[in-house]
């Protein structure tokens, strides 16, 4: 580290991850919905690094000089020898800086890198893995920039957050070289574990039993997990994004993660409580169109009794339990005929697969039912011009209504009968929408033919499988994938392997119940935080602790409870979820990053936060707003928001006590809170589970309880945190004048 002292409180962040304005995955989604909170916290002391594309960076970057001297004097020598960049504002919400590398620029250096990266960290790189090449290049470039930065910078501390393995072979360099940079690094999921889920083998229960360093070199992944677990290992401060994949990372990567960010959104609270279920109203009427056109000539069902079932994703058959889904809706369709019920379930699979073009039949469907549309539409008009003709001309005191029968002319019957005609149908509705790259070996559509779901009219579940992205400028289903969620009544998401999973968190977000299950980073976050999660509309399945034929039957029994509700029920239920968006809102969730942050300066730069004594607090330029340290008798206390929503601090994130971050009543930052954001105008209490530290460790943690708790009873932590949330709350008011 260099002997100069470096300003800890206003740090300079560079955030680099393979998908700054690159969209690839769902790590694009994370960056891009984080930068507002970000930018509101350091400004224009952010700035992300990432892969320059051709392809995308025009349109998704405004290219601009840097302003910092010392950034610009380090991309000027870069230029000198021949390595291409691009700096400026990425085109998003918060315009962040952006710094964007072309790894074909350095190319010429490959062979040079890998040979220095065996004698450095004893990594091997195999000769023909693309991917891994760009990674080299990119890493490479990566530590090169950062190292001449801060040896020209050399007065403000600079922390450098890498995700993923992709972005992260930087900070063993960094290691290596003794650069003064501090590191972070989140792991989203690991390699190893997204091949071993993906192989069929039982993974949570034999997590400990793996040895590693064979399962990747028998799945020819090795140098890519060896670059993942030296940036786990290297880094000051190493992260994931839920407590079910800390856990995973515990024993895969060899490092107990230091602590839990998880994932968010940007919520947008709506004016009224009402709005978003005029948008479901809205959203739900076009797929009625599309069930319409789907299953005509067997469209035998009631549309204003039927519910749209849906699960969305990557096309990972096991993983994202797809499998289990198909199996419970046969189940359903059983129990469902069995009690007689009115009910039609219509379940939609959403997941791009390799295919050809569309169907015939659902293009035709399609046009069928707008012909028919378009004829009624005609004939209405002629009907309404003669009806008002004849009004018209009608004498007041002698009017007579006309006869039905006169104003629909033979014309009119002929075209109508036409149209009626082609609607007969002499096969079932198609399952899927598209032609199939490879139709008899699809795990889906065998699935679908084994358990027998074919669309018949005696089935009251149907299937739709649409194997591709969807868009509002789709020829069969026309809409954006957010407005086709917000007409959908249910998401199922029953993952075997899932680190966080956007897909139930955008339906909450969204005011839409979910199933998921207590193996995805997401169901684990609800089922810590909250008491009661399936009377909110979140249902969690157990796939963790029970046989697959009960974790089947419980999704079963979820979705033929949910089928049974009531239409008002369906829409207190939503109110219920709508609600809950806070909990996964940035501006609550942005803390944990910050907590991190802060860890890795005090890892780094420990001189500059305990004196020279070691106690905190003797230097007092360095003031981060925070509370004091507690005595550690006194645990920490729940970190309640005045809107009684907690952060995720509760479920033990960071371990605070043990590397004495007194961040356990965090006031540091104000993400611009509006006093709207605060209210909540809901007549039904959301009960939160409120965890002492000792009792933080469930659902498949691996971060610490902080040990110092455990010593007092659960009597005294609930003593300790009720006056502890109070003294805080006046403390709180306080500072904003109340």
């Amino acid at each position: 580290m260099s002997e100069n002292k470096r300003d800890v409180k206003n740090s300079l962040l560079f955030e680099c991850a393979w998908e700054v304005a690159n969209k690839v995955g769902g790590i694009y989604t994370v960056i891009k919905t984080k930068v507002p909170v970000t930018v509101s916290e350091y400004g224009d002391r952010y700035c992300l690094i990432g892969p320059l594309s051709y392809k995308t960076a025009p349109m998704e970057v405004e290219q601009q000089e840097p302003k910092d001297p010392h950034l610009a004097s380090t991309l000027e020598s870069m230029r000198n020898v021949g390595v291409k960049a691009l700096y400026g504002r990425w085109l998003i919400e918060g315009a962040p800086h952006v710094l964007l590398f072309d790894t074909g620029s350095q190319y010429s250096r490959l062979d040079e890198w890998k040979g220095d990266l065996w004698n450095l960290a004893g990594i091997p790189t195999p000769p023909n893995d693309h991917e891994t090449n760009e990674t080299i290049v990119f890493g490479y470039i990566v530590a090169w920039f950062l190292g001449e930065y801060v040896a020209r910078q050399l007065g403000t501390a600079v922390v450098a957050h890498f995700h993923e393995w992709q972005a992260g072979l930087a900070i063993p360099l960094l290691r290596k070289r003794h650069v003064d940079v501090t590191t972070v690094f989140t792991t989203h999921a690991t390699l190893l574990g997204r091949y071993l889920c993906a192989g069929s083998v039982d993974f949570y229960n034999n997590l400990q039993y793996f040895d590693v360093d064979h399962e990747a070199g028998k799945r020819g992944i090795y140098h890519r997990y060896c670059i993942e677990r030296s940036s786990a290992h290297c880094a000051d401060v190493f992260t994931t994004v839920s407590h079910i994949t800390a856990y995973e990372a515990e024993h895969l990567l060899k490092r107990k993660p230091d602590g839990v960010l998880p994932n968010g959104l940007n919520v947008v609270k709506f004016q009224a409580m009402h709005e978003f279920q005029n948008l479901h109203a809205t959203a739900k009427s076009k797929i009625n169109e599309f069930v319409r056109g789907h299953f005509y000539g067997h469209y035998d069902f009631d549309l204003d009794n039927t519910l749209y079932f849906f699960t969305a994703g990557r096309y990972e058959y096991r993983n994202k339990g797809v499998d289990m889904f198909i199996e419970a809706l046969a189940r359903l369709n059983y129990r469902l005929k069995r009690s007689n019920s009115k009910t039609t379930v219509v379940a939609f699979i959403i997941m791009p697969a390799a295919t050809h073009s569309y169907t015939i039949e659902a293009l035709k469907g399609q046009a069928v039912v707008k012909q028919l549309r378009d004829t009624v539409s005609e004939i209405q008009n002629r009907l309404g011009t003669r009806l008002f003709e004849h009004a018209i001309r009608s004498n007041g005191d002698h009017a007579t209504l006309p006869a039905p029968e006169k104003f629909l002319s033979e014309e009119d019957k002929v075209l109508l009968k036409r149209r009626i005609f082609a609607l007969k149908r002499n096969a079932l509705p198609p399952i899927t929408t598209h032609n199939m790259a490879d139709d008899a070996n699809d795990p889906i559509l065998n699935q679908i033919r084994r358990v027998q779901l074919f669309n018949s009219e005696a089935d009251r579940v149907k299937i739709v499988f649409h194997p591709d992205f969807l868009n509002s400028s789709n020829p069969i289903l026309g809409l954006d994938y957010e407005e086709f969620v917000r007409g959908c009544h249910l998401g199922v998401f029953p993952s075997y392997y899932e680190p966080w999973g956007y897909t139930p968190a955008e339906c909450t977000v969204m005011g839409i119940p979910s199933i998921t299950t207590n193996l995805s980073g997401f169901g684990c976050f609800m089922q810590d935080l909250i008491e009661r999660p399936q009377d909110e509309g979140c249902y969690i399945v157990d796939r963790r602790s029970q046989s697959v034929e009960d974790t089947v039957n419980q999704l079963t029994d979820n979705m033929f409870t949910f089928s049974n509700k009531t239409r008002r029920q369906r829409i207190n239920q939503r109110n219920r979820v709508e609600r809950l968006s806070p909990l996964l809102d940035w501006k609550n969730l942005g803390i944990e990053y910050s907590k991190a942050r802060q860890l890795a300066l005090r890892r780094a730069y420990p001189d500059s936060f305990y004196g020279v004594s070691g106690l905190e607090g003797e230097d007092e330029e360095f003031d981060f707003g925070m509370e004091r340290m507690m005595p550690n008798s006194v645990p920490a206390s729940p970190r309640f928001r005045m809107s009684g929503i907690a952060t995720p601090g509760d479920i033990g994130t960071l371990t605070e006590e043990m590397q004495a971050l007194g961040t356990s009543d965090y006031r540091g930052q104000a993400w611009g809170l509006t006093e709207e954001d605060e209210e909540e105008g809901y007549p039904f209490p959301l009960v939160m589970k409120v965890r002492s530290r000792a009792s933080s460790v469930v659902s498949g943690a691996s971060t610490p309880g902080g040990g110092r708790s455990k010593s007092l009873s659960e009597v005294d932590l609930r003593k300790a945190d009720a006056a502890l949330s109070h003294n805080n709350t006046k403390t709180w008011n306080n500072q904003q004048g109340f």
